[in-house]
């Protein structure tokens, strides 16, 4: 029992070590789920652990969320001076720029409180 054991360990270390290297090249690219720098600008990008508060947010917080440049981060700040805080995550959609698919990419990246407390997490 004890030789056919070692027998096919040996086997399958033969096994590993002739893989091809291609096998490496198909593997997919492990997801981060620690903040990642911005390349443009050297910030570190919101993640659920840090997210952003949309009420009270400057450009530059707004810019470390994905797909949000400086116009989409000054038509976020817009929306707010017009029409007050936002209520619900979901308002975002309101603003040119932010449809339902970038929406979603957002919403565990973002909150909504007031500008003075804490924030809260999205409803």
């Amino acid at each position: 029992m004890c030789r056919a054991g070692i027998g096919i360990g040996l086997v399958m270390a033969a096994l590993l070590a002739g893989a091809p290297a291609s096998s490496a090249q198909t593997k997919a690219p492990a997801v981060k789920t620690t903040a990642a720098k911005s390349p443009a600008a050297g910030r570190v990008r919101a993640t659920a652990a840090s997210p952003v508060n949309i009420n009270a947010a400057t450009p530059a917080q707004l810019q470390t969320l994905p797909g949000v440049g400086a116009s989409t981060a000054q038509r976020i700040i817009e929306y707010r001076q017009k029409n007050g805080a936002f209520k619900k995550i979901e308002e975002l959609m309101n603003v040119r720029g932010v449809g339902e698919k970038s929406f979603l990419k957002l919403k565990p990246l973002v909150v909504v409180g007031d500008r003075s407390a804490g924030s809260e997490p999205g409803k």
